[in-house]
């Protein structure tokens, strides 16, 4: 008979929440990069670090709420211009929410994006 430990010790790790908020702003440099390395940072760590778990599906909500308000704003436009609003909204809380976010992550406090639809519970 074998025993295997499977404890895992969880390390706190401020700096790495912070830096998985703030890489979303990869998306004005790459155009894609704000998915991806949150992505790879969430799956990554997320049972080594205490609170990635939360914060990490609160960033790939987030990203994927973005992109669905692009796609339904830009066909949007079309229709009286009302997606243009929607792109407003969506340009602000992608420079505004990632900011506020790491500033809680760093106080150690619960995400909160706004208008963020919940795709991974």
């Amino acid at each position: 008979m074998e025993l295997v430990n499977n404890s895992v010790t969880l390390r706190e790790d401020r700096n790495l929440l912070v830096m998985t908020h703030l890489s979303q702003y990869l998306d004005f440099i790459t155009g894609f990069g704000g998915l991806l390395v949150p992505l790879v940072i969430w799956l990554t760590t997320k049972d080594s670090v205490v609170g990635m778990e939360e914060h990490g599906k609160s960033v790939i909500n987030f990203q994927l709420t973005l992109i669905l308000y692009l796609i339904i704003g830009i066909p949007g436009i079309l229709f009286f211009g009302l997606g243009i609003l929607l792109l407003i909204l969506a340009g602000v809380l992608s420079i505004v929410m990632p900011v506020v976010n790491a500033v809680k992550a760093s106080n150690g406090e619960s995400p909160s994006y706004f208008g963020t639809i919940r795709f991974i519970s």
